[in-house]
């Protein structure tokens, strides 16, 4: 009797004892609970950091191609331009299936987010061949439409069709990041743009100058390093995803091609990228406005390109996590608490990014020395700065709100907007603008400042009127 009473305490105390989760608590914590603001910090800051180290290989990038001088500077300026246009075509069509899988989620559908994912995969493949298709026929022909001297098209050629037929590897390392933060798992990718970014950021000195056992590659180093990382995170995110250590666990069993969900995904993409490509093809056109001022001019332009990444971290990051939350409390039926991750959002990118303006403005002169020793260069750059800081104070609003209505799947008045903003106003003010007074190159700089105050006034007014809560993905 007393052996069976012991028996039965053991066999009770065994299934009494915790069972471990299989995953992270932090990757199955439910963001359609508890704080707004503690899940928004939780899914935010490593996006923020995530994003600040994919923008760090660009800036050190521009300070060792600084050093090969001025044509080299403008050269791959204007080819990062180019990539930029590419890039946000590619991220734009990828927002239709981080909507449908934040819906899913927040929905407790996760069979339908695993099929959106591996549709997304498929879709992945098909642009990457497109992508190198493009680099190995066309980069010096886009590069010779913006009357550029000889010596920059060569040298940004040199960079440019490394950099598409690289853009495979770069597609998978977005396509698997995208997946997971869309699912509300932002921790993993942080440790892939970690190990990946740094792995960039030590190789791009070694190829430019040819130190230690590296060949000396030029303007084709940064190019060269950046597709060895985006390989090596591209393939730890596609590991993770199919070995399940993220919240969602991809295979391809009974797998089939669903023409019906892709044209869902790409019809909810498609504003998203038109309006991220335009923002790029009004890159480019103003810099062709730039280019009538001189290599130095462009090269200035070019550095403070390099500069604002940094700037708009605050709001990628926050706009990423308030853009998951959007649509996994859509899926939870809870819109209201959607809206409020969005102003909660704001307010905290908004006051961040008016200090670092505040910094910009006060030290101009020395951040814009760091890349370059041009004195002319130095001289333009410290100005745009200045200009550029008027347009910081709000720029935190534009990408908060547009990443919330994208994570609603409401695509189509980002778009709107910044067709309206930039065809409407920038570009147009960029052409007539230095023609007044003495405004000169500068008009072009204050141009962009009026676009970026429209597009956030349209997207305060829009996002107040809650339409977007209404969207269907």
């Amino acid at each position: 009797m007393i052996l069976t009473i012991n028996s039965n305490s053991n066999q009770s105390k065994k299934n009494t004892k915790p069972i471990k989760p299989e995953k992270p608590i932090a990757i199955l914590r439910d963001w359609t609970d508890g704080s707004i603001l503690s899940n928004l910090w939780a899914l935010s800051w490593p996006v923020v950091i995530s994003a600040t180290l994919n923008q760090l290989g660009p800036v050190f990038d521009a300070i060792w191609v600084g050093r090969l001088g001025p044509d080299a500077v403008a050269g791959v300026g204007v080819a990062g331009i180019i990539v930029a246009l590419v890039n946000a075509m590619v991220m734009g069509i990828f927002m239709g299936l981080g909507a449908m899988i934040a819906r899913s989620i927040g929905a407790g559908d996760k069979g339908s987010a695993i099929q959106a994912a591996r549709q997304g995969i498929i879709l992945g493949i098909a642009l990457s061949v497109m992508m190198a298709l493009i680099g190995v026929f066309f980069s010096r022909r886009l590069l010779g439409i913006f009357g550029l001297t000889p010596e920059v098209v060569a040298l940004g050629a040199a960079y440019l069709s490394i950099q598409f037929v690289g853009m495979a590897t770069m597609i998978f390392e977005w396509l698997t990041n995208g997946i997971m933060q869309a699912s509300g798992d932002t921790m993993n990718p942080m440790r892939i743009a970690f190990i990946a970014r740094i792995l960039a950021i030590a190789l791009s000195p070694c190829f430019v100058f040819g130190w230690w056992i590296f060949p000396q590659m030029g303007v084709r180093g940064p190019a060269i390093a950046s597709v060895i990382s985006f390989s090596l995170g591209g393939g730890i995110g596609l590991w993770l995803l199919f070995s399940g250590y993220t919240r969602l666990k991809l295979n391809f069993k009974a797998f089939h091609i669903d023409f019906k969900l892709l044209w869902r995904m790409v019809r909810i993409g498609i504003p998203s990228a038109i309006n991220q490509m335009q923002m790029s093809l009004v890159s480019l056109v103003v810099m062709g406005f730039i280019a009538a001022y001189g290599t130095a001019a462009v090269a200035a332009s070019t550095i403070v390109g390099r500069i604002e990444m940094l700037v708009v971290m605050p709001g990628m990051g926050f706009g990423s996590a308030a853009g998951v939350l959007v649509g996994h409390n859509l899926g939870a039926k809870k819109p209201e608490r959607a809206e409020k991750s969005g102003w909660i959002a704001v307010v905290i990118v908004d006051a961040c990014i008016a200090v670092f303006a505040l910094a910009m403005v006060i030290w101009a002169n020395q951040v814009a020395s760091i890349f370059s020793n041009d004195p002319q260069v130095i001289h333009y750059g410290s100005t745009f700065l200045k200009i550029a800081s008027v347009g910081y104070l709000i720029v935190g609003t534009s990408y908060i709100l547009s990443s919330c209505l994208n994570g609603a799947g409401d695509t189509l008045v980002p778009m709107i907007a910044g067709l309206v903003s930039m065809w409407g106003a920038q570009i147009p003010l960029a052409y007539f603008l230095p023609k007044v007074g003495d405004l000169g190159v500068y008009g072009i700089r204050w141009a962009a400042v009026i676009a970026i105050w429209m597009r956030a006034i349209t997207y305060i007014i829009y996002f107040r009127g809650g339409r977007w809560k209404h969207r269907k993905v």
